[in-house]
């Protein structure tokens, strides 16, 4: 009954409830917090707080519903006591988790709110573009997530004008007169390597792969500055991100070695947290696989993709996963029954199981690479010329740079070589330009000449690996085994650099 002891209670009703999720007693916190978030209701600032915490627990529960429900509550009672600004960032942070969930009917009217609210309300301007980089950022995500790389364009280009002007801006020391405005989404060194994450993003997908590296650099320069400071969790997801992405960058390159260099930092990272490591288990894996394609050991990709689809519940990833491991069967030859069924699963003509575009137009790309295998050219022409319709519409350069020399590898088998170089010739250039070693070393054996009709992408791989990447293959050439439990610590690679990929490899 002390006056002014409020704020003593509910920042003690605060830390017990994160001390209990510390110690796993998660069932011990809700309790807490939604008594604590009962009586709160005369002081606004603990009121939001406390709804924000007990939020982001059922979110880290994967309870995304009750997540919504909470934060609908906070964007409500924000508006009734005149906070404009904290209703914004309930109604964004709600979007964020509509998005995770793929409630995509709900999220657009709900961002269109956001982006009026935030366009409306005129208050502290660092605030004001924290918001907006919020709000771009959802929009930003959900294109890419739908594989429309040309479409975000305009939105990028916004978002990056946003943290520039952030940058500017000098942090006032006047406090908000409402108490409930007392927020930020986060630091603005955070939000600057969060601009630089979605732009890796858009340029591995878009195919601009030097432009990939540069940010990636930029944004783990200021990933390290950071964490000497800093030690938000948030970094070290951020960090994990940003390398996942360099890694199929280093692939797409011709970089294996330094691809398994960096998929050991992964392992590193995750080492270091059991919720990173559970968050990030499928896409390791995946990289895994991924890395196996690259240096021809099908056995070992196979393995990594099977385990990977075992570890997801995310939608695009599985489809992704599920494309790639079609491509593994499809070299290997002997694996039609396998290849039946998964094509049926991601089959693009009709009841493609996920909204991305990108990936509907690789699902057609990998329909195509297995007709050719099978000597149905038409039928494989068709699918190829389906995915080039679908990546001109979207600038997604590397199925653009495939389809064309797929195809034009058609037309060579079919004896037609004027119109197997103007196929070549632009895939070469493309190839050049993002640069994709793999289909620069088809064009160029197309163009050639030297490749008998019987000789296709996997049977060319190993020879033209072999002759062009030896600097890179001091150590890559072993079976990767790692199918279950934490990721591995390290072992010393034969004739090669020490990685921490334990008996990985």
């Amino acid at each position: 009954q002390i006056p002014q002891f409020e704020d003593v209670k509910f920042e003690a009703a605060s830390l017990l409830s994160e001390l209990y999720c510390q110690e796993n007693s998660v069932d011990t916190a809700k309790p807490l917090l939604r008594k604590a978030i009962q009586i709160s209701q005369q002081t606004p600032y603990w009121h939001c707080r406390l709804l924000f915490q007990l939020a982001q627990l059922h979110t880290l529960e994967k309870d995304l519903v009750s997540a919504c429900d909470l934060l609908g509550v906070g964007a409500e009672y924000a508006r009734v006591v005149g906070s404009e600004y904290t209703r914004a960032l309930f109604l964004l942070s709600k979007g964020m988790l509509l998005l995770m969930e793929r409630k995509l009917q709900e999220v657009h009217p709900l961002l269109t709110l956001c982006g009026q609210i935030v366009e409306n309300w005129q208050g502290n301007p660092i605030q004001k573009e924290s918001l907006r980089v919020f709000f771009l950022v959802l929009q930003v995500t959900h294109y890419l997530d739908a594989g429309q790389v040309k479409s975000v364009k305009p939105c990028l280009k916004q978002l990056q004008q946003c943290i520039q002007t952030i940058s500017t801006l000098h942090d006032d020391e006047i406090l908000p007169s409402n108490p409930a405005d007392l927020f930020h989404w986060l630091p603005k060194e955070h939000m600057c390597v969060l601009v630089y994450l979605v732009t890796v993003m858009h340029s591995m997908q878009a195919g601009y792969l030097e432009k990939a590296q540069k940010y990636t650099d930029k944004a783990l320069m200021q990933l390290e500055k950071l964490k000497m400071l800093d030690c938000s969790p948030i970094l070290s997801s951020f960090q994990v991100i940003l390398l996942e992405h360099i890694i199929m960058c280093r692939l797409v390159t011709g970089h294996k070695a330094t691809a398994l260099q960096e998929i050991s930092q992964v392992c590193q990272l995750c080492q270091q947290s059991p919720r990173l490591f559970s968050n990030h288990a499928a896409q390791l894996h995946t990289l895994l696989g991924l890395y196996c394609i690259s240096v021809n050991c099908m056995d070992n990709a196979e393995a990594q993709f099977t385990t990977a689809l075992r570890l997801t519940t995310h939608q695009e990833l599985w489809a992704f996963i599920v494309t790639n491991l079609a491509s593994v069967y499809i070299r290997e030859g002997n694996r039609h029954q396998e290849l039946y069924s998964l094509l049926e699963r991601i089959n693009p003509d009709h009841n493609f199981p996920v909204s991305s575009h990108c990936l509907r137009a690789a699902a057609f790309y990998i329909r195509g690479l297995f007709s050719f295998f099978q000597g149905r050219y038409n039928e494989a022409k068709r699918f190829l010329r389906e995915t080039l319709k679908m990546s001109n519409a979207e600038d997604l350069n590397r199925l653009t740079a495939c389809s064309l020399v797929l195809l034009g590898h058609i037309f060579y088998v079919l004896g037609n070589h004027r119109e197997s170089n103007n196929m070549v010739v632009p895939a070469m250039q493309l190839a050049s330009k993002i640069p994709d070693m793999s289909v620069q070393l088809w064009s160029s054996a197309l163009l050639r000449g030297n490749l008998g009709t019987g000789i296709i992408l996997g049977k060319l791989g190993k020879s033209l690996w072999e002759g062009n990447f030896s600097r890179d293959f001091d150590a890559v050439f072993f079976p990767l085994q790692w199918t279950d439990g934490p990721p591995p610590v390290q072992f010393q690679a034969q004739n090669g650099p020490t990685t921490s990929l334990a008996s990985l490899l």
